[in-house]
């Protein structure tokens, strides 16, 4: 029966090979290291193991001497220690680096000597090649290379401790760079060759027949997680001296451009059909590549110099002794990880299929009656969570419950939203929301020479028409950012494309609020939240039922508007609008003259609808007849 103790048994490989582990006849126990802080991770992990009776966390740090651990406590009672704990990150900084990969392979090799291990399994990188040039076996560990990162330079240090310690039994293994599962295509995080499926798939918009034509990238090594540990939990169990080595990669050089073409095979990009017979140059620093180009990639410049390897590793020994456990060719599972990648790492994953609103965190203003109340009843229609937001309570549970009992999902969230305090409680309430309909809104009819000294008028109109959904819109954005996808709807008006007369107003606080978002959107294009206005006709609700000019008026239903709420919300448009108010937008870009005419006209012949100023619509006659003879009489005075 065999016992064993694992360190870095939550990780990416650790919790994969433990499960070979249980799975083995013969195993008796795995001990893994856990930390106290870490022991989340480790009930995650033992709900995935077939054998959990048979692993026992034990409490401990890489960090601390001897892992912090009483070593009577396991005194001869472990065959096998096995050495995964380590930092696997270009990014990460040179002390992490020392501290876990150097610091924590020297405690381990204490606490193995501590409780006489029988070996000590020590999984180490190819990194410890670093700069060599050209073939590099498994016999082979310090032939003069240097490391150009902190992770090389501690991984061929931390190997170096393991082999020069000679108090306990030890076999090396060194991994390529490990990308997910090639059979359902698992993997943990964005690394290596993941890095750059963004901007591949990007180039799958270019059409498949356009020829790619490159320099020589170089070479690289890749291989998949499950031949990682498959291999380990073979390797560990042969006969076999102190000191065994194992390349666990591919045999040979591999091609950057054979990685590039089954990626983009996978994605539908268009592929490199012809290499040119020249190298790009080894890049030893971030500084050649334009670091803005580098963040709309996605690529962190410590990764760019590890790109193109300059060593071939040789791993014919390890071939051999692993008999029938063959490396899968990278080409056969490529779509495997990129489909994984697809559903679950994609920073971008949630745009895809964005004209579905299930499940959606949806946040509505002004939900309570009108255009808000319809919207909202819609998303829930549509599996979106409705977070509704307005000042009467009552009202909302209402909506709630009319959205409850079709199925859909509510909850109500009552706020006065020009109360810039009350916002911010709001925003932290809602916590991190998908998208956002600034809705609420008021509206005034009055004409300018009737509000020289009604100053407040614009004040209130702009106080929730456009702070009011500016704040809300600052409150919510870092948590769209923080999840790289976010959608928010501000609604407008057609009175912006027709320059409605009487509307001074209620027109400046809606253009500010659209100005504010063709800005915004242009800068939060990359971190996928988008910004759409949607120009709302004149709709029949409440708000408008006070105008007694608006009562004998065409005007469209609050469900019909809400449907144009719901198309800004599942498309990528920058404006929802009508046929009609882009049609006097165009008149009003190329006949100036005449759209001003024709407005004045309209406001001529309607009414004043302001309870202390209200006036009678002056006649038609007169008016057409002044609008015609007043240009003529201009002419004729030129």
């Amino acid at each position: 029966m065999a016992t064993y103790f694992v360190t870095g048994a939550t990780g990416f490989l650790g919790r994969r090979l433990v499960e070979r582990l249980v799975a083995r006849a013969g195993t008796s126990a795995v001990h893994v290291l856990v930390r106290q802080r870490s022991m989340d991770r480790y009930a995650a992990a033992a709900s995935r193991w077939s054998r959990p009776d048979l692993v026992i966390p034990v409490i401990g740090d890489l960090s601390e001497p001897g892992l912090g651990l009483d070593p009577a406590d396991l005194s001869g009672a472990v065959d096998h220690v096995v050495h995964l704990g380590a930092v696997y990150d270009f990014t990460a900084s040179a002390e992490d680096n020392d501290r876990t990969n150097v610091a924590g392979t020297r405690h381990a090799l204490e606490f193995a000597a501590a409780v006489g291990a029988g070996v000590f399994h020590h999984v180490s990188s190819i990194a410890v090649a670093g700069d060599h040039r050209g073939r590099f076996t498994e016999r082979d560990f310090d032939l003069g290379q240097r490391h150009h990162s902190p992770y090389h330079a501690t991984k061929f240090a931390a190997e170096r401790l393991v082999r020069e310690q000679g108090r306990v039994p030890f076999r090396v293994y060194r991994p390529a760079a490990v990308v997910g599962d090639s059979r359902t295509g698992e993997m943990d995080k964005v690394d290596g060759p993941y890095y750059f499926l963004p901007a591949l798939t990007r180039l799958a918009r270019l059409p498949q027949v356009l020829p790619l034509v490159l320099p020589d990238l170089g070479g690289t090594n890749v291989v998949p997680v499950d031949y990682v540990v498959d291999a380990m939990a073979h390797l560990m169990h042969i006969d076999a001296p102190s000191g065994s080595t194992y390349h666990l990669t591919h045999n040979g050089r591999q091609s950057v451009t054979d990685v590039f073409n089954a990626l983009a095979r996978a994605v539908g990009a268009p592929r490199v059909r012809v290499t040119l017979p020249v190298r790009l140059p080894r890049i030893r620093a971030v500084r050649p590549v334009p670091a803005a180009v580098l963040n709309e990639l996605g690529v962190p410049g410590e990764v760019l110099p590890h790109l193109d390897l300059p060593t071939v590793f040789d791993s014919t020994a390890t071939v051999e002794a692993l008999g029938g456990i063959a490396l899968p060719d990278f080409a056969t599972y490529a779509e495997v990880l990129v489909r994984y990648w697809a559903e679950h790492l994609d920073p971008e994953r949630a745009w895809h299929n964005a004209d579905s609103l299930r499940g959606r965190r949806i946040v509505v203003t002004g939900a309570s009656s009108g255009i808000g109340r319809e919207t909202a009843l819609m998303l829930g229609n549509r599996g979106a969570t409705v977070l509704l937001v307005a000042r009467r309570q009552v009202e909302l549970e209402e909506v709630r419950e009319e959205i409850e009992r079709t199925g859909g999902t509510a909850s109500i969230h009552p706020c006065d939203l020009t109360d810039s305090d009350a916002v911010d409680a709001l925003v932290k309430e809602l916590g991190v929301v998908d998208m956002l309909v600034n809705n609420a809104g008021r509206s005034i009819r009055r004409a300018v020479h009737l509000s020289v000294d009604r100053l407040h008028d614009y004040e209130r109109t702009m106080a929730l028409n456009y702070f009011a959904p500016l704040r809300l819109t600052l409150g919510l954005l870092p948590g769209m950012r923080a999840r790289g996808f976010g959608r928010i709807v501000n609604v407008t008006t057609m009175g912006l494309q027709t320059d409605t007369p009487r509307f001074s107003a209620y027109l400046a606080s809606k253009g500010a609020l659209e100005a504010f978002g063709r800005a915004a959107g242009r800068e939060l294009l990359t971190d996928g939240v988008t910004i759409c206005a949607v120009r709302m006709p004149l709709v029949r609700t409440p708000m408008i039922g006070a105008t007694d000019a608006y009562k004998g008026v065409p005007a469209t239903s609050p469900k019909t508007a809400a449907k144009l709420i719901v198309r800004a919300l599942t498309s990528e448009a920058e404006v929802v609008q009508r046929p009609e108010g882009f049609a006097m937008e165009l008149l009003r870009v190329f006949a100036p003259g005449l759209a001003r005419q024709i407005l004045n006209i309209a406001y001529r012949l309607t009414g004043e609808s302001a309870p202390e100023a209200r006036t009678r619509p002056e006649r038609p006659l007169p008016v057409l007849a002044t609008a015609l003879v007043r240009p003529l009489w201009r002419g004729l005075r030129r």
